[in-house]
């Protein structure tokens, strides 16, 4: 992820915010918040309501919802699979889990509705499937744990996905109902002009160093400073570099790319189909998603990569193998058709979970989505700013009822670990690229 790069479709299609306020001064607040992704703005939108004669400063290393937020694939999720939740024995575990989901698609929804939000919210659903028939059994095996649970969904075989798809590609795939595509940079947007006025905004403000001192928080960013009385850590896929649960979480580099709109032609020629979304049923295989405007999104990569940056001539690189994927499921479409190619950071746990807790009496940290931050990372921003302000919800009783993130090993052990996982799983998925 390149610092405010312009490498990323979504955001592209957004008008560019002018003058960013830069922290160059010492300022004393009553709340700060390190990170202003999907839980930052969420957080500092509930602390602002929860505390309207207090000062909430909110302070992002880069563009306000520009990072993580605004560059992912844009699913809303109600299920999910690679979880490793796939048998009765765990059926609990999972149920936990799913019901965060919904609380997450709920908190969205009351955001939308409240802000009268055009994020292009399409509650289409969506697909797992492959183009390998061996996965037939993982997928029936999945669609009785959704029948466990009510969740409406269908198996469907290759030509009943060719006619909802454009490819012939998939050869067998379970379509879930309440899944939900939009727009995520509009999404994240819409939640920077949601701020409450009393909530100062900082933005290309990098945090190099935070201590407790006497009760208060000392950071200590590159031109400024700030001293607080109680700090939310909303970093997501750099909690670890913050030292944040550094033993129980870390950060994964995903790459995307994006084609241009498809011609009348273009989308004759695949069937002119509605905007759907794929997510794969092997963990390392292609994250598809085809939007109302006729674009094709493919993500196919996860790395253990340096999180702060990825060279341009290291992007074009995944960028081709991006083209091949495309290629593979709609080869009646030109060579050239990416128009835009980016990297982002998600978090990762051991177990799947997520990271919600007080650290300190004074310190909080929500995060670590394992790929599910929009509703989840919204619902968790919310919901840290409620229990630092010493409330209780049903929602965080919810939260905390789940199974918390184990340990994890340390380096160079843990990267090595890491690294020969993403190579078998990237091996098994070599066919769904």
């Amino acid at each position: 992820m390149l610092i405010n790069d312009n490498g990323c479709s979504w955001i592209n299609d957004l008008d560019q915010r002018q003058n960013p306020n830069i922290l160059n001064s010492k300022i004393n607040c009553d709340w700060l918040i390190i990170g202003a992704g999907y839980t930052g703005l969420s957080a500092a939108r509930k602390l602002g309501q929860l505390n309207p004669g207090q000062n909430i400063v909110l302070v992002d290393a880069q563009l306000a919802g520009e990072g993580a937020s605004g560059r992912n694939s844009g699913y809303l999720v109600d299920t999910t699979l690679n979880d490793g939740f796939t048998s009765n024995k765990k059926l609990e575990i999972y149920k936990k889990k799913i019901d965060i989901y919904q609380l997450g698609i709920i908190s969205v929804k009351n955001f939308i509705k409240e802000y009268q939000v055009n994020c292009d919210w399409n509650e289409c659903g969506k697909y797992f499937a492959s183009s390998e028939l061996k996965d037939e059994k993982i997928l029936f095996n999945f669609s009785k744990i959704l029948s466990n649970l009510n969740f409406k969904h269908s198996l469907l075989d290759n030509s009943q996905l060719r006619k909802k798809l454009g490819t012939n590609f998939y050869n067998i795939g379970i379509f879930t109902k309440g899944g939900i595509l939009l727009h995520p940079g509009k999404l994240a947007r819409a939640m920077i002009d949601a701020l409450p006025n009393n909530v100062q905004l900082f933005e290309n403000s990098f945090l190099t160093r935070w201590q407790k001192i006497n009760g208060k928080i000392h950071c200590q960013f590159e031109k400024g400073s700030i001293k607080t009385k109680k700090i939310i850590f909303a970093t997501n896929g750099f909690l670890r570099s913050l030292d944040i649960k550094k033993n129980y979480n870390f950060p994964l580099t995903l790459t995307a790319s994006m084609t241009r709109p498809l011609t009348d032609e273009e989308f004759k020629s695949i069937g002119e189909p509605s905007e759907w979304g794929i997510l794969p049923v092997r963990p390392m295989g292609a994250t598809i998603r085809f939007t109302k405007d006729r674009r094709i999104l493919i993500r196919n990569t996860a790395e253990v990569y340096n999180p702060y940056q990825m060279s341009k001539s290291e992007l074009n690189k995944r960028s081709l193998n991006q083209r091949i994927g495309i290629k593979k499921r709609f080869p009646e479409l030109p060579d050239n058709i990416i128009q835009s190619s980016w990297s982002g950071i998600v978090s990762r746990t051991r177990n799947s979970s997520q990271i919600f807790e007080k650290i300190d009496n004074n310190i909080f940290v929500a995060g670590c989505y394992n790929g599910s931050g929009i509703g989840v990372g919204t619902l968790f921003g919310e919901q840290i700013a409620i229990k630092a302000s010493n409330e209780n919800t049903t929602e965080i009783e919810t939260i905390e009822a789940r199974n918390k993130p184990t340990r994890l090993p340390h380096d160079p052990f843990l990267s090595l670990g890491v690294r020969a996982r993403l190579i078998y799983e990237r091996f098994r998925a070599k066919s769904e690229i």
